[in-house]
């Protein structure tokens, strides 16, 4: 009688211990399979529009309208249409994070590698010396134009002309490519940050897309005659060594709007227009994200 009552009570036990670990299971599934639907309620349909993962480059993504984008620790703007825009810079380093939360979802995070590109060398020769090695009394002048770029720079407005296909604001001979490593006079200095366009004193420089005018400066000491013009979410065109401006700042302009007069001002070694492309302070190439010049 007792290996009977032995046997039904180990019978019992296993068949209790399978009917736990069977709820325990079920448990786990539902658990698991919420998540799921939820990571998947939360998808924000992310696509890049335009640009790539390589040094350089401006990239324009949509999502859905609402989610929260934050790019390396910065939150960006977001159009009403879901549009969003960030810059790699020249000397951008892997990894780069993108985080995107749809309304009601959970962050999802993309870990990018930066390709990196090979830049050419540009030696440079006839400058002036004293915008090779300014000297100390212009240092100080240099410093206080600094901060007038620096501000105007740092906007970050909800206009969203830069989901805009741009177009060159001159055309002519390419003269200068970004990223390339200048050497003035024989000395080593900055990257070039822009391309130039050979054009002679006097061109009608006009707006590669709309914006509006964050900078109007006639005289900076390297760059000349300066604009900016503020394209939304942190995207600003810089044209420089201009003979003549015809805005002031806060003016809207449109794309093709002429804007200025191109010349030798500031730093030059004859006339051009040095037109380059910031997000913020982050500098990207505007020939690659404008494409082929136009043949006249």
């Amino acid at each position: 009688m007792k290996n009977v009552d032995d046997h039904w009570r180990i019978a019992a036990t296993r068949k209790l211990l399978k009917a736990r670990i069977s709820w325990l299971l079920i448990g786990c599934w539902t658990l698991l399979l919420g998540t799921v639907m939820l990571v998947q309620a939360g998808d924000p349909s992310y696509r890049l529009v335009k640009g790539t993962w390589e040094q350089g480059s401006l990239l324009i993504g949509e999502t859905t309208p609402g989610a929260a984008v934050v790019f390396d620790g910065r939150k960006l703007l977001v159009s009403p249409e879901g549009l969003f825009v960030f810059g790699l810079d020249r000397d951008a380093k892997s990894p780069v994070l993108l985080t995107i939360t749809a309304p009601g979802g959970k962050p999802i995070v993309e870990s990018h590698t930066v390709a990196k590109r090979k830049w050419d060398t540009q030696p440079l020769t006839g400058i002036a010396p004293k915008y090779v090695d300014p000297p100390q009394e212009v240092q100080d002048r240099i410093a206080a134009e600094q901060k007038i770029i620096n501000a105007a720079r740092r906007r970050d407005t909800a206009i969203s002309d830069f989901a805009t296909p741009f177009v060159w604001p001159a055309t002519g001979r390419i003269s200068g490519i970004f990223g390339s490593q200048r050497i003035l006079n024989g000395k080593p200095k900055s990257p070039h940050y822009g391309v130039d366009v050979a054009v002679p004193t006097g061109t009608p420089i006009t707006a590669p897309a709309g914006g509006v005018i964050s900078l109007a400066e006639p005289d900076l000491y390297f760059t000349g005659g300066t604009v900016f013009i503020d394209h939304g979410h942190g995207l600003q065109s810089v044209m420089v060594h201009l003979s003549r401006l015809d805005v002031k700042v806060g003016d809207r302009v449109e794309q093709g709007q002429p804007v200025a007069l191109s010349g030798a001002t500031g730093r030059v070694t004859g006339p051009h227009l040095h037109w380059g492309l910031y997000w913020f302070g982050e500098k990207v190439d505007a020939q690659k994200h404008t494409g082929a010049m136009p043949v006249r």
